[in-house]
């Protein structure tokens, strides 16, 4: 093992041991390559890529670790190689500060997923159709939009929005969690609700909902999904490094394995269970020889 290795692994445990949400991938085989360390943020959409790409590397022989961090923690976390890679790097608009800030101390292993989108979110049923017509609906709202966690990208981009449009709001913080809960219980009570939204996201799939015109287009067009790694990692782990570059799907895949994760249960068991029942998928991402 080289210095460097081992003096990472010493600090990610600590790292792990302060973020108090480190999970240890379940083994199903002897492990002897090496252990993998995934930071992610508890989004959906990244929790499906993380928990599969978790399975798919041990199926490989590579022992997973994986931590559960805010936005800026994730992406700096690898940016300083105290972890090994992000499966959420949402690119050109929603993460566009994390990467101008930190793409020198970071290898983009490619595109894992394309026509990813973000906005602000309303059930189909309102009234409203583009943000620019929200303050005329501001009661129906009680002046509020919900949101995720205070450092997603999605915030920071809706607080340009409140500014940009002049909106009489307030931006609620909480998680994706809360955010999808509070959209549940209006949506069952007919109420109006204003969510920071994106898609792929299973709430789309389960709920008929919306995106709000946007034309000053603040939230930007198409995202692309990235896959970032620490500086280092393609030399130490060719074969891991090669494995998660190769990790391209589509919004059809992911919402499977969002609804088999959303429908309750260990998120990690949902995408294992996809990821033996997808094999033709899985092989195009391990290596050839």
């Amino acid at each position: 093992m080289t210095k460097h290795l081992l003096n990472r692994r010493i600090h990610l445990a600590g790292v792990a041991l302060a973020a108090g949400t480190l999970l240890s991938a379940g083994t199903v085989q002897a492990q002897d390559k090496g252990s993998v360390h995934l930071a992610y943020v508890e989004w959906a959409s990244t929790v499906a890529s993380t928990t599969v790409m978790q399975a798919v590397l041990e199926q490989a022989g590579f022992d997973v670790e994986t931590s559960s961090l805010s936005a800026a923690a994730m992406w700096q976390s690898v940016a300083t190689g105290d972890t090994d890679a992000l499966l959420a790097g949402w690119l050109p608009v929603t993460h566009e500060d994390y990467h101008n800030k930190l793409k020198d101390d970071l290898v983009d292993a490619g595109v894992s997923l394309e026509g990813a989108k973000l906005g602000m979110v309303v059930p189909a049923y309102s009234d409203v159709n583009s943000i620019a017509d929200m303050n005329e609906h501001a009661d129906s709202f009680d002046g509020k939009i919900t949101g995720i966690d205070p450092g997603a990208g999605v915030m920071r981009l809706t607080e340009d929005v409140i500014n940009d449009y002049a909106l009489d709001y307030n931006l609620v913080s909480g998680s994706g969690a809360t955010m999808t809960a509070a959209l549940k219980s209006a949506i069952n009570n007919e109420e109006d609700i204003a969510v920071t939204g994106w898609t792929p996201h299973w709430m789309f799939a389960r709920w008929d909902l919306k995106f709000l015109e946007d034309p000053k287009a603040i939230y930007g067009g198409e995202e692309q999904i990235h896959t970032f790694t620490r500086k280092g990692l393609k030399e130490d782990m060719p074969e891991a490094y090669e494995i998660l570059s190769n990790f391209k799907w589509n919004t059809e895949q992911m919402g499977e394995v969002m609804l088999m994760q959303e429908a309750g249960g260990d998120p990690y068991e949902a995408a294992r269970k996809w990821v033996d029942e997808n094999q033709d998928i899985v092989q195009e991402w391990l290596p050839k020889n």
